[in-house]
């Protein structure tokens, strides 16, 4: 029994904290960095925190996983619910939960089957939203004057466009560099589209008429970036009519679905987007000579139905001689209708002259000068009335205001408390011990700084008080 008793005491004793912080510095040193492969399973998407929690399970264990925001934002691929992948990252556990678990720096889908499986899956999601609809495309501008390429200003894709568009039509090309495969191929191509979008027209940078995104071929994680969700709705979003000219013939991504037009190759792009100029030439040619031709027989037509219509036409003195018969009988009775008219007013007036007196006409001026002078009176008796009325209620609310001025406090013997920033202080405990104060009376301000020992001092104060300050005696 004191053998037992003595081999037991030999054990080193932990506590839960060190025994759990060991295992997990333990798992961390054989562990370092691994490369998992498994499903993902249990993806809601990133926290409140920006963080993501998921598990990674294959057909018999699984393993918490944990992508931290930051390594969130620069992952090529997201994890995706179901999707199977290959995690790079970092064992270690998780002491308050006694779980162990893995820390992904870099995620990757497990092989092209694992990427179909996602592309299909974002094609069907993205068909569900309408993007991909023939009812939402727009036609192509027949001559845009300023043309718009989104890709790798090193690659032959941009030497191939601006090769082919100086066969065809030469154009006004602005070149909005990207890279097209890599981590940041998405964020910089959807950040182009939108870039030129958000151009004003008639700036110094004038705003394209049609956007070509270009890139040659390649495997299907090289176009990889041209699938990426926030790719296709940039494209969607786009006010300016896009052409997809991504890989080969063969090749298809999904910005090929929502473009307004799908291109085989860049060149078939450039094509696409211009004319022939001189075709162009020779069919404005034509229009020119055809509507010429046609005016002069218009014209032609027109002048033989004048000619035609003229020769039915009466003479012109045949048409003006009885208007001016009629203009000569009138002008011959105008002298002697004016004199009757005068002597007919003239009558008239000889009668009511006779009918007026002058002491009618006296006594009617009087009378309204009395009717005058009295409105007069009245307006100005109202007027004066009413700014009465206003002064009054003026002077009230002046002594409303008066009263509610916290000066009036202040000249009582009371003060204001405010903190270096201007804030009120209404308690005590708001004050920080040694901080600036402003104490304004009501005569001027004055500059304090807290003293922290009177807030100690505040509890024996208060017990003070309440024992009758310690120098009065008891009646008991």
């Amino acid at each position: 029994m004191a053998d037992r008793t003595k081999a037991a005491s030999n054990l080193v004793e932990y506590t839960v904290s060190e025994l759990a912080f060991a295992l997990k510095r333990t798992v961390e040193d054989a562990y370092g960095l691994v490369r998992l492969r498994g499903e993902i399973s249990g993806f809601r998407g990133q926290q409140n925190s920006g963080h993501c929690y998921f598990t990674l399970k294959d057909d018999k264990a699984v393993i918490e996983a944990v992508v931290w925001r930051s390594t969130y934002q620069r992952l090529k691929f997201k994890p995706e619910e179901g999707l199977e992948v290959i995690a790079k990252g970092r064992v270690t556990t998780y002491p308050d939960r006694s779980k162990y678990q893995i820390v992904i720096d870099e995620l990757e889908p497990a092989g092209a089957g694992a990427l179909m499986a996602l592309l299909e899956q974002r094609k069907k999601m993205l068909a569900a939203e309408g993007l991909f609809e023939e009812a939402r495309k727009r036609p192509l501008p027949y001559l845009p004057r300023i043309l718009g390429v989104v890709t790798s200003p090193t690659g032959a894709v941009i030497r191939d466009i601006l090769h082919r568009l100086e066969d065809r039509f030469p154009s006004h090309v602005l070149v909005w560099p990207v890279r097209v495969q890599g981590e940041t191929c998405a964020v910089e191509v959807a950040g182009a589209i939108a870039g030129f979008n958000g151009l004003v027209i008639g700036a110094s940078v004038p705003r394209p008429d049609l956007l070509i995104v270009a890139r040659g071929g390649g495997s299907l994680e090289d176009l990889w970036g041209f699938n990426e969700e926030i790719v296709v709705r940039a494209a969607a979003a786009s006010a300016i009519p896009l052409i997809s000219a991504v890989g080969h013939e063969t090749d298809w991504t999904l910005i090929d679905l929502v473009a307004d037009f799908r291109a085989p190759t860049p060149t078939a792009a450039a094509e696409r987007a211009v004319p022939v100029r001189s075709e162009l030439i020779v069919s404005v040619t034509n229009f020119g000579l055809r509507g010429a031709s046609s005016l002069r027989r218009a014209l032609q037509a027109q002048r033989g139905r004048l000619v035609a219509a003229s020769r039915g036409l009466p003479r012109h003195a045949d048409i003006l001689a009885l208007p001016r018969q009629r203009f000569d009988s009138a002008s011959a009775r105008l002298p002697r209708a004016l004199f009757a008219n005068a002597v007919a007013h003239r009558s008239g007036l000889e009668r009511c002259a006779s009918r007026l007196r002058p002491h009618l006409v006296a006594r009617t001026t009087v009378s309204g000068r009395e009717r005058l002078t009295r409105f007069d009176r009245t307006r100005r008796h109202a007027f004066s009335a009413m700014m009465e009325r206003w002064r009054r209620r003026l002077d009230a609310q002046a002594k409303l205001l008066g009263t509610l001025d916290y000066h009036n406090v202040l000249a009582r013997g009371f003060t204001l408390v405010r903190t270096a920033d201007g804030t009120m202080l209404r308690r005590a405990a708001a004050v920080k011990p040694g901080a600036a104060l402003d104490i304004e009376f009501a005569d001027g301000h004055v500059g304090a700084h807290a003293d922290p020992r009177l807030r100690k001092a505040e509890p024996e104060a208060k017990e003070k008080r309440q024992n009758g300050g310690g120098k009065q005696g008891t009646l008991l």
